[in-house]
């Protein structure tokens, strides 16, 4: 990593509880884990436990990527107002959402296909 590694992911957790909207103390109420504990995870104080991550991973709509980032380029701000918005919804418009998204994936994949194929030598 960049910098020190609890620095850095308490940057992202950070970042991800602001691009939710939640305070310090309303991510805590929610994932049932201490203010405290939020507050050091986030300055770099506290190395997590992988059951603290996984609490803060689900509550925040994050992927493992976020906080373990790939070399794989990602518009994370993007992904983060999306997951925001996806976690919104109720259980209902949630699985509309999804089935959706793989319509319209399955469809630019098909079109994105195509024409690298037209493209070919």
């Amino acid at each position: 990593m960049p910098e020190d590694k609890f620095i850095f992911l308490g940057k992202r957790i950070r970042s991800a509880r602001k691009e939710c909207q939640l305070t310090q103390q309303e991510l805590a109420d929610q994932s049932g884990l201490a203010v405290k504990t939020i507050q050091d995870i986030e300055k770099g104080r506290k190395n997590p436990t992988y059951e603290t991550l996984c609490l803060l991973v689900d509550r925040l709509g994050i992927s493992g990527n976020t906080i373990f980032p790939s070399k794989a380029p990602v518009d994370e701000e993007a992904l983060q107002y999306f997951l925001g918005k996806f976690y919104a919804c109720n259980k209902q418009n949630q699985k509309l959402l999804i089935n959706s998204l793989n319509f319209l994936v399955e469809q630019l994949l098909e079109i994105q296909n195509n024409s690298d194929f037209d493209n070919s030598p």
